[in-house]
């Protein structure tokens, strides 16, 4: 040890250790680790998987909710927007509903010149484009879509047996789904189907069944609801007794957008400037 080492420890060694000069501290602040990562990865915008130009089929929907958002939020002005029940089965289960259809359609009168915003009821999923009512009919036999979007798919509760509702989810809801989609679409059309995340939802393999029906996924990313402003999510049975809130609107979802197979990159995969300013871009398993 080195002397004079030797003799600062000889000079404090009688100092006892509660009464020693404590070192100096460093002047520089430490700063939390959540800090460094939130200034180093700012939180992306959320991605629209459509144009406010596409001709957009909305499938299997709720309230409406979601149509309204599109046509408020992001200005879109071809759309025809369909649910599995009748008008009277509608109103029952979904009493708000008519709020929001009564907004789109005086958009539609109003606006008629530059804008085709059509609703139907009674549309089957998996019968899309046959006779009326369960396939939508000619204005949805004629295709030419650019989008078809299928907002949290269910049978609804046939069974209560998990297996069994896998099945049904799988078979009977979105392979004929995807089936009839597909022949909707424009050459480059895509389906948007979002589906909640962790099981059973992971348990429908829902890559696979779009796969067997000649479809791949071209991106997935995280569902971001408040992205559509007003809109709820509406579970297929119904408005909870009361007007309670359902404990599943929370839950994370995922979207995945669906192409042809050999498509390659799809033109909404490509980076686009969102309200801010900034550019969002996409893969699969993106975010």
């Amino acid at each position: 040890m080195a002397k004079s080492k030797q003799q600062k420890l000889n000079r404090t060694s009688h100092i006892p250790y509660d009464k020693r000069p404590k070192p100096k501290r460093s002047q520089t602040t430490m700063r939390p680790a959540s800090h460094l990562k939130s200034a180093r990865s700012p939180q992306r915008a959320p991605s629209i998987p459509f144009a406010h130009t596409d001709r957009i089929l909305l499938v299997g929907e709720g309230d409406f909710s979601f149509t309204h958002a599109l046509h408020t939020r992001h200005d879109c002005r071809s759309l025809v927007a369909t649910c599995y029940d009748s008008a009277a089965e509608l109103a029952e289960k979904y009493p708000q509903s008519s709020r929001y259809i009564h907004d789109l359609e005086e958009a539609a009168r109003e606006n008629h010149s530059v804008m085709d915003i059509k609703i139907l009821y009674g549309v089957d999923a998996t019968k899309l484009g046959k006779s009326l009512p369960a396939g939508g009919g000619k204005l949805v036999k004629k295709g030419g879509f650019d989008r078809v979007m299928f907002n949290f798919p269910h049978v609804g509760g046939l069974t209560k047996d998990v297996n069994r509702q896998v099945r049904y989810n799988q078979g009977k809801l979105l392979v004929g789904f995807f089936k009839a989609a597909s022949s909707l679409l424009t050459p480059t059309g895509t389906i948007v189907v979002t589906i909640f995340e962790g099981e059973p939802y992971s348990l429908w393999n829902i890559r696979d069944l779009a796969r067997h029906v000649g479809l791949q996924v071209g991106r997935s990313f995280k569902f971001q609801p408040e992205a559509y402003q007003g809109y709820r999510h509406a579970r297929t049975l119904g408005n909870i007794d009361g007007g309670r809130g359902w404990k599943g609107e929370g839950r994370d979802a995922r979207t995945y957008v669906f192409e042809r197979k050999g498509m390659g990159r799809t033109q909404t995969q490509q980076a686009k400037p969102t309200r801010d300013g900034n550019k969002s871009s996409d893969s699969d398993e993106d975010d």
